[in-house]
């Protein structure tokens, strides 16, 4: 029988140091972000979520250094790292905290510089946490203050989902380890100051065949590739080659074997982030399309006086609440369970799998609803419905396809 928290659910409202956190980070974009996007929008480099791209492909170095001062203010500030265990330097929120944190960021932020402000993949995450002490100072304290970014390099041009079929291989060479391979589709490639990187050390060992190790950009031997464009259009997306690359001991992650739970605890990190994310962008587009449908006159009527746009409205309300509603009580259990203990409880997988499927389905139904519903302003390269719809569909295939995560649901169901 499958075994389900019974009191995970009890109260899933904002906690007090939610209510200041949130407090605290309207403030921070009044007096932090709303200049910085003011001196942005008049640099002609384009926007956070439609920056400049330059002849190389990649994001306009004025959006990058825009998002990485808000970055270091938020460090600063304190609303960075609210994810992270607080005997490292980080906030100690759960995932039921993080979810209405995620939730307020993303709503209030809409597609703005706000959004740097929560460490998102170049930051701080679960599995770096893991660091040894000795790595500790020169990699996650720097990372934690904003002082520098990271990427997370797993995939592989040609192995997505089935990481243990990869191709970098890491040896041993006295103390160190020596690495070789090409990653591809990594966010943050080109601009990260180190990279965690999983490689195979003990091929044929299933799970424990797999190690992350931390790499220096400028460490001999490592290169930055091609960008590799996609429909997100953000310049931050690309390869990464590893040629003889020597990595100290101290510079493993866990221990030797460890990469595979790693890896996962990093992409299921992702995969619950879609809760809070879905929510906030979802409510925003909702607004904006309740907005548009009071203002938006046909036949010398309001459209929103059409039962065709109010369905739209309703279907849009549904989905952000159904959602939403699912990914507070699955990470409630997440909470009772540990989300990101190794080794996983049984039901993790099953749990991440249903927050991560629900939302990425629910916000793509959403968002082309709110583009259904702006018409042809909808359609415009570089408003908010039309990149949002971009990101809605991309979101249904990283961090593992809606198809995985179907298999991941039923494996949970069907096991004895």
């Amino acid at each position: 029988m499958r075994v389900v928290p019974t009191n995970a659910t009890r109260d899933i409202s904002p906690s007090d140091r939610v209510l200041d956190y949130t407090s605290r980070f309207r403030t921070f974009l009044d007096t932090e972000v709303a200049p910085l996007e003011g001196e942005l929008d008049s640099a002609g480099a384009g926007t956070p979520w439609n920056p400049r791209l330059d002849d190389k492909g990649r994001m306009h170095p004025l959006v990058w250094e825009a998002r990485r001062e808000v970055q270091r203010r938020s460090a600063k500030a304190g609303l960075y790292n609210p994810h992270i265990p607080a005997g490292l330097g980080g906030g100690g929120f759960g995932r039921v905290e993080m979810h209405h944190v995620e939730e307020y960021v993303y709503r209030e932020s809409g597609l703005g510089l706000g959004l740097a402000a929560l460490a998102w993949t170049e930051g701080a995450n679960p599995a770096i946490t893991h660091v040894s002490d000795a790595a500790r100072g020169r990699y996650l304290d720097p990372l934690l203050a904003g002082e520098v970014t990271t990427a997370f390099a797993n995939t592989e041009r040609d192995v997505g989902t089935d990481v243990l079929a990869m191709g970098t291989r890491a040896r041993r060479d006295g103390s160190d380890w020596i690495l070789d391979g090409t990653k591809a589709w990594i966010t943050n490639a080109h601009f990260a100051d180190f990279v965690q990187v999983v490689a195979v050390t003990e091929p044929g060992a299933g799970t424990r065949s797999l190690s992350m190790f931390l790499v220096d950009a400028d460490a001999p031997g490592f290169r930055r590739g091609r960008d590799i464009p996609t429909m997100l259009g953000d310049g931050l997306t690309g390869e990464l080659h590893l040629d003889g690359v020597r990595v100290p001991a101290e510079n493993v992650v866990g221990e030797i074997g460890d990469g595979f739970a790693l890896a996962m605890s990093w992409i299921n990190w992702r995969r619950m982030c879609r809760g809070g994310m879905c929510a906030g962008w979802g409510s925003w587009l909702l607004d904006r399309a309740t907005g548009r449908a009071r203002t938006r006159e046909s036949g010398g009527r309001p459209i929103g006086e059409l039962q065709a746009v109010q369905h739209l409205l309703a279907d849009m309300d549904a989905d952000v609440y159904a959602a939403r509603s699912t990914s507070l009580v699955a990470q409630a259990d997440l909470d009772e369970l540990g989300a990101f203990d190794i080794p996983a409880h049984r039901d993790v997988p099953r749990l991440v799998s249903l927050v991560k499927i629900v939302n990425d389905e629910a916000f793509f139904r959403v968002a082309d609803r709110a583009v259904q519903i702006h018409g042809g302003t909808g359609l415009l390269v570089g408003s908010a419905e039309e990149k949002l719809f971009r990101v809605a569909r991309n979101l249904r295939i990283p961090a593992g396809t809606v198809e995985i995560q179907r298999n991941a649901i039923a494996r949970g169901l069907l096991r004895p």
